[in-house]
């Protein structure tokens, strides 16, 4: 598990536990509220930390099939490789592209919910960007 989730779900259940403790302390006629309310608290950030992986997964999913018809659109008969940086550091939704005929270079995409663009290129030494042959200059706006 990656750190950052684990300070997410420690801090989740400081939280929790801190309700928990208020709920208890509050007065009989208010307890028994504030009891299923802060269970309830419990069970949606349980709920979150199991379905956020398998969500992101499918939004990814989305995106890479969203990006294969725009290369396809662009750059028709060629073939390319398409992947994702794994872990919570990385933005799940920059997708790095590897072009058959240019195995040097790694061109990286966001794919939003209405834009694909070109942010990121990893030219050999001794290269620039625009002595690439997928190289695009659009940038995101």
């Amino acid at each position: 598990m990656h750190p950052i989730t684990v300070i997410e779900i420690m801090i989740s259940t400081i939280f929790v536990a801190g309700l928990f403790i208020i709920a208890f302390l509050l007065p009989y006629r208010m307890r028994k509220k504030s009891i299923i309310t802060v269970s309830f608290i419990t069970l949606l950030l349980l709920l979150f930390f199991a379905v956020r992986p398998f969500w992101i997964d499918y939004q990814v999913s989305l995106k890479t099939e969203k990006l294969n018809q725009y290369l396809e659109e662009n750059y028709p008969g060629e073939v390319w490789e398409i992947r994702r940086q794994v872990g919570r550091q990385y933005n799940p939704y920059h997708l790095k592209v590897t072009f058959e005929n240019e195995k040097d270079w790694t061109y990286t995409y966001y794919v939003g919910d209405d834009q694909i663009c070109q942010t990121v290129w990893s030219p050999p030494d001794g290269m620039g960007p625009i002595d690439g042959k997928h190289f695009e200059y659009s940038g995101c706006k």
